[in-house]
């Protein structure tokens, strides 16, 4: 039996669209994030997202961010749940319930705060998955404790070793960390 054109793209649509409804919310099985932080700038410009799952081994971060010029900018968990423009100082200092120093690279650090630092090619999102190990998400030294937490974005790239912020310069983009409906 021969299809016309016609019937191909008809039966084609057919096949495909239910698995598509499925990546679209319709009975999808992608795990969803424990916690989510919508990331802003300091005019309100939608800027990316984190979203946060707890795997086996501490919390995972799945990093978006947009809008920015090529370069490398410093990332880091800050203690707490308060993101007020401009300078985002009220979001305190890094998360650091293990009381160390900051710095990846830095012999008395790191502490759970303490991300890589996010790459920007031209013309590109800027993507990025952290792990965070042996961190939790509850609980009085956990990321969403009494406070809550958010996620900064810097002007420059981190250092990796300078305490305590990695010599990483002004905080331009920040999110609070939102627990999700389960």
């Amino acid at each position: 039996m021969r299809l016309s054109p016609r019937a191909v793209v008809i039966a084609s649509l057919v096949l495909v669209l239910p698995g598509c409804a499925s990546l679209i919310g319709g009975g999808s099985n992608l795990p969803k994030p424990e916690a989510i932080a919508q990331l802003t700038d300091s005019t309100g410009q939608d800027r990316g997202r984190v979203d946060l799952f707890r795997d086996g081994t501490g919390l995972r971060l799945e990093i978006v961010a947009r809008g920015f010029n090529p370069g490398s900018y410093g990332m880091h968990v800050h203690s707490v749940g308060r993101c007020d423009a401009p300078g985002y100082v009220s979001a305190g200092a890094h998360w650091n319930p293990t009381g160390v120093q900051h710095g990846r690279d830095n012999p008395m650090g790191a502490h759970h705060g303490d991300m890589p630092n996010l790459l920007i090619e031209p013309g590109l999102i800027g993507r990025a998955s952290v792990t965070i190990p042996a961190a939790s998400l509850g609980g009085a030294t956990g990321l969403l404790d009494a406070d809550g937490a958010t996620f900064i974005l810097h002007a420059a790239p981190d250092d990796l070793k300078s305490d305590p912020s990695g010599n990483s310069g002004a905080r331009i983009v920040c999110g609070v960390f939102a627990a999700t409906r389960r």
